[in-house]
């Protein structure tokens, strides 16, 4: 589980509950990069490839490898840099590796010795005497699971986005996110339109915007009559944000804004994208 910290907007002055996200190490342990409480986070107005990752060691193997700075996208268009803790010295202990292979012998049931010299203790198949046995059963106590009506919708499946390093990148991150939101037989050009359309689907009209300064009026217009002239729904994703007179716009036009950090995790930031997320295509 990552850190929380609260997040201040030094431009609109609200405050945020930012979680740091989560990575797979190679090694299998989850590594989130950690935050540092109170440092004050900082606008991006100027992006650059080189900056926008971090060294993180993680507490398990204690690898290091680099990973994207972890970003907040506020509601009023600005993207914040959210500070982290830099990487100190390497630990001398491996105690997060031993409790790691304990843990995973202990899960296979193993009896031998782990690294440490303990031996794991065997696991209790379920109905003998040390197990209260299955859910529902007399000897485990406990009321039978009732399982929810064949009626119920299936809950959306959750979002694994892909690391942005390339432009190329963030048009096939916004793809995934809109497959899963559930626009079907969403395709990418070979080469970008001149009508700058990234993605299109029946029904739909996406452009994304990968460069290191805010998205302005004029390509949010654009999108719109694309969709228009289309009968489609437009979506636009930026890395950089929104100019406040493009997201004014997209707000009278009902125009979803998404902007995406380089974990390729679109956040909404506008009324129309909130709607969309939570009512899918």
């Amino acid at each position: 589980m990552g850190d929380h910290v609260p997040v201040r907007c030094p431009v609109c002055r609200r405050t945020h509950t930012f979680a740091s996200p989560v990575y797979p190490c190679a090694c299998g342990a989850p590594l989130a990069p950690p935050l540092l409480r109170g440092a004050p986070a900082e606008p991006i107005r100027h992006r650059t490839w080189t900056d926008d990752w971090v060294t993180v060691r993680c507490q398990a193997c204690g690898r290091q490898d680099q990973w994207p700075q972890p970003e907040l996208g506020c509601p009023c268009g600005t993207v914040l840099r959210i500070p982290v803790r830099p990487v100190t010295a390497a630990p001398t202990s491996s105690a997060g590796a031993t409790a790691a292979q304990r843990a995973a012998a202990a899960a296979a049931g193993a009896a031998g010795p782990v690294a440490d010299g303990t031996t794991a203790q065997p696991s209790v198949s379920p109905g003998t005497p040390e197990s209260p046995g299955p859910i529902g059963s007399p000897a485990s106590g406990r009321p039978t699971l009732i399982p929810p009506p064949r009626t119920v919708a299936a809950p959306r499946p959750t979002f694994h986005p892909v690391t942005i390093r390339t432009a190329r990148d963030a048009v096939t991150a916004a793809a995934l996110y809109l497959r899963w939101l559930g626009f079907q037989e969403v395709v990418q050009p070979e080469e970008r339109p001149a009508s700058g359309i990234d993605l299109r689907a029946p029904g739909l009209v996406a452009q994304v915007d990968p460069t290191t300064r805010p998205t302005g009026l004029r390509a949010v217009e654009c999108l719109w009559l694309n969709a228009l002239s289309a009968s489609a729904v437009s979506v636009f994703f930026s890395l950089a944000g929104y100019a406040a007179d493009a997201r004014a716009r997209a707000d009278d036009l009902g125009v979803p804004l998404f902007v995406m950090d380089l974990t390729g995790t679109p956040q909404p930031v506008n009324a129309p994208a909130d709607e969309l997320l939570s009512t899918g295509a």
